[in-house]
């Protein structure tokens, strides 16, 4: 394929991400196209066969050693608080149900009741302080304050 092919199917592949949420693979894919469309046109890339070689191992290397995390800080996932509640995690909330270890209950923060997880290995009881130690989608972990 000549180098301004790879470049082109790159091309298209990171457009095919901006219209469909593929979750970023396709923006690795259309990276390795669009690298080994360089390589061609410095003459680096030899044959074609040499020139599929070159992508498969790029596009699995990539796919494999970046996506995950990429993706997950695009989306919020790769961190310990969602979006936007980074600024919740150390803040004293008051649970509202008794929760054991391990298990769901009721928090109330800044004035909200949140679903909490006790991470801790004591019981809470209701009306006890607790410390705000990570959040995870709308679920906060929890455990008693010191």
């Amino acid at each position: 394929m000549p180098w301004w092919g790879w470049i082109v199917c790159g091309v298209v592949l990171l457009i095919g991400e901006m219209i469909a949420d593929a979750q970023f693979y396709l923006v690795f894919l259309g990276a390795a196209a669009v690298i080994v469309g360089l390589l061609g046109f410095t003459g680096l890339s030899g044959g074609v066969a040499m020139q599929w070689a070159i992508f498969g191992v790029l596009a699995i290397v990539m796919l494999l050693g970046f996506r995950a995390r990429v993706y997950g800080r695009l989306r919020g996932t790769g961190g310990s608080a969602a979006p936007g509640y980074e600024d919740i995690v150390g803040e004293i909330a008051i649970a509202r149900s008794d929760i054991g270890p391990g298990v769901l209950g009721r928090a109330e923060l800044r004035g909200s009741n949140w679903t909490a997880r006790n991470v801790g290995t004591g019981v809470l009881h209701d009306g006890d302080r607790v410390e705000v130690v990570k959040v995870a989608g709308l679920v906060i972990d929890i455990r008693r304050a010191e």
